[in-house]
């Protein structure tokens, strides 16, 4: 017996539709092993600070925080930045290393030994190394060599903190904005625990030549040696950065980082005031401390899916593939309450409507990983490699059949 061929064209139109409207499925994160589930604590609050915050490295995800997003003085952790940009135009090729660097009479004079803040003392007149100065600025915290630096890079202070500006929004530091490049007190001058710890995140992804000086422990420019502020890297041997500030008004304030096995934490603590130095540094170090001990006790960081594995394979319409590999476009990692990984579930928010030509990397949906039903991370999903538009009849099929299933 033989049905009409309207017939047999409706049955497979109805097929596709129903083939093609559901998300392909995406594989749960397995399980910890012999994990049981950990109850966390609250995460301890470093005494007397104004704003604070934990961040995973390999993701950036926040474990916790209190007043993220409060403007603060950042002090000398305004130095990661000068870094970053120095770092930035070394591999631009516009400076070098070895270049000599003039130290000005404003270099001097104001960062100097005769003012309020740390300095490399380095003679008025003289030429050091431009890597020699990113170490006493790193370092010894030399605001006298970020002054320097840059001069050096950008002509003057108030071009170079434009390019500060403009690397700190490409790094996603929408609440900051810096005028000077050591971090002395100047009304405009701000930034928040977030924008900080996305900071020290990019140095050491980025540039992790320069994120090794901080690890640094003592450093002699011109006969006089310094010992690096963050006292972390004496009590903790996983601490390897990143930068320590203080003035008057900023208080005491410390950006960290540690690494240990796999997993690294980044925390920031901003905003303790004392009348006492050696109060301001103990209390900075040990709330730093205390919230990375925190972090790596009750968290656990893994990696879900790597760009090289297909996490979804949807129908592609009109094209001369009927289909098209969707992955991630950079390993993508969470971080969860250990013991937590076989709760995790995955989905991906595809249209329901593909349509070629498509190229290799274009974003064609979003992959969620969600705890205990809230999404806790999402990463886009691109097209593995390209597919080419289909031929007249083709198109012309696929077209008959969209129509249909809109019906």
């Amino acid at each position: 017996m033989q049905f009409p061929r309207f017939l047999v064209a409706s049955a497979a139109l109805c097929a596709v539709a129903v083939a093609f409207a559901q998300s392909a499925p995406i594989p749960n994160a397995a399980p910890s092993a012999a994990a049981a589930t950990v109850q966390i604590p609250a995460a301890p609050t470093p005494t007397g600070a104004a704003s604070w915050l934990i961040m995973d490295y390999s993701n950036g995800q926040v474990l916790a925080s209190q007043n993220p997003d409060q403007r603060l003085e950042p002090a000398s952790i305004t130095k990661v930045m000068t870094s970053y940009v120095v770092a930035a135009e070394l591999k631009a090729g516009k400076i070098k290393a070895t270049d000599q660097v003039l130290i000005s009479e404003n270099a001097w004079r104001g960062g100097g030994g005769g003012t309020d803040g740390s300095t490399s003392f380095l003679p008025l007149g003289s030429s050091v190394s431009l890597e020699e100065l990113e170490r006493g600025m790193v370092i010894q915290s030399g605001n006298d060599a970020a002054i320097a630096l840059a001069e050096h890079v950008a002509g003057s202070e108030q071009a170079f903190v434009e390019l500060m500006n403009t690397y700190a929004k490409k790094i996603g530091m929408n609440n900051t904005n810096f005028m000077n490049p050591h971090g002395l007190p100047d009304p405009n001058h701000y930034s928040t625990a977030r924008d900080l710890t996305l900071m020290g995140r990019a140095l050491i992804r980025d540039f992790p030549k320069a994120y090794a000086f901080n690890g640094i422990k003592e450093y002699t420019v011109n006969g006089i040696r310094q010992h690096n502020r963050n006292g972390l890297l004496w009590k903790d041997p996983s601490v390897d950065g990143i930068k320590t500030g203080h003035t008057s008004s900023a208080g005491y304030c410390l950006l960290a980082s540690a690494k240990r096995g796999e997993q690294r934490l980044i925390s920031v603590v901003l905003g303790i005031q004392t009348a006492s130095s050696a109060e301001g540094f103990r209390l900075r170090e040990n709330g730093n401390l205390a919230l990375l001990n925190w972090g790596f006790r009750f968290f656990e960081t893994r990696t879900l899916y790597a760009p090289d594995k297909a996490v979804a394979t949807p129908r592609v319409w009109k094209g001369a593939a009927d289909s098209v590999a969707l992955a991630v476009a950079a390993p993508f990692s969470v971080t969860v309450p250990r013991g937590k990984f076989d709760a995790l579930k995955a989905n991906t928010d595809v249209p329901k409507y593909i349509i070629a030509p498509l190229k290799a990397g274009q974003k064609i949906g979003v992959l969620r990983i969600s705890l205990d039903g809230k999404v806790i991370a999402e990463a886009p999903l691109v097209a593995k490699a390209a597919v080419a538009e289909a031929g007249f009849f083709g198109r012309l099929w696929d077209g008959l059949l969209m129509w249909w299933d809109k019906l």
